[in-house]
């Protein structure tokens, strides 16, 4: 199967404008995230896909592979559909521009769920962490997941989910970590389909998928690092980098 990580890059984050051009530590966030990917060893390619010509020539000058996209897309699924649609490619794996810290294993676990006689059923896969700290759980920035026995998303919210209304009983939450892979015509079916209701009000673009009958396989693993969605985020991703 041919592997591609694509890493949408849009300049005008609308929590944090430019925050992929932010210096952390020695190059801006977004190099960490593309330098990092290719250094998993897992992909056939790695490729960033940009509204920015700022974060084009920043890719480029430093001997990566980027290319531009229009501006108006509703997801950065929809942004990299747009560049994978005319690639030779089986399985694509979204690498979120924001997450500076990628690693191999998470990616290589959410790759292997595609193989086998099992894998040849799922779409579209996905990552999960537990989330423990009570105040997180609360928190609308993470998203969460609920999931079946067998790992597939019955739902992702911004609000408690489940919600333990009988406090007796353990309950394990789990954030869902925005990094996606799916077959190439997974994604393509993805970008055709309007934008859905639950996505809308959530502002979560895999609801998208939810809601046209098709769940997520999801896969757990450790801490990645941290997601820069905001100035204090990348005051924790430095700390981070220094450990």
């Amino acid at each position: 199967m041919k592997k591609i990580a694509f890493i949408p890059a849009r300049y005008s984050a609308s929590r944090f404008p430019a925050k992929l051009m932010q210096i952390l530590g020695d190059k801006p966030v977004i190099q960490h995230t593309y330098d990092n990917t290719v250094a998993t060893g897992l992909f056939n390619e790695v490729v960033v896909v940009t509204d920015s010509s700022v974060i084009f020539d920043q890719i480029n000058a430093n001997g990566g592979k980027a290319v531009m996209s229009k501006k108006e897309h509703e997801s950065g699924s929809d942004r990299i559909a747009e560049a994978a649609a005319e690639m030779d490619v089986d399985i694509i794996i979204n690498v979120q521009g924001d997450e500076p810290f990628v690693k191999k294993e998470p990616l290589q676990k959410l790759l292997q769920v595609f193989e086998g006689q099992k894998g040849e059923k799922v779409q579209v896969a996905s990552l999960m962490q537990v989330l423990k700290d009570p105040e997180l759980v609360k928190d609308p920035n993470y998203v969460k997941v609920a999931i079946d026995k067998n790992s597939n998303s019955l739902f992702f919210s911004r609000s408690v989910i489940p919600y333990p209304r009988n406090k007796e009983i353990e309950t394990h939450y789990y954030e869902h970590i925005g990094v996606y892979a799916f077959r190439k015509q997974a994604l393509l079916d993805f970008t055709s389909w309007p934008m859905t209701p639950l996505e809308a009000a959530e502002k979560i673009e895999c609801l998208r998928y939810l809601e046209n009958g098709i769940p997520l396989k999801m896969v757990v693993v450790d801490y990645m690092g941290v997601e820069i969605d905001t100035p204090e985020d990348l005051i924790k991703a430095a700390a981070y980098l220094k450990q």
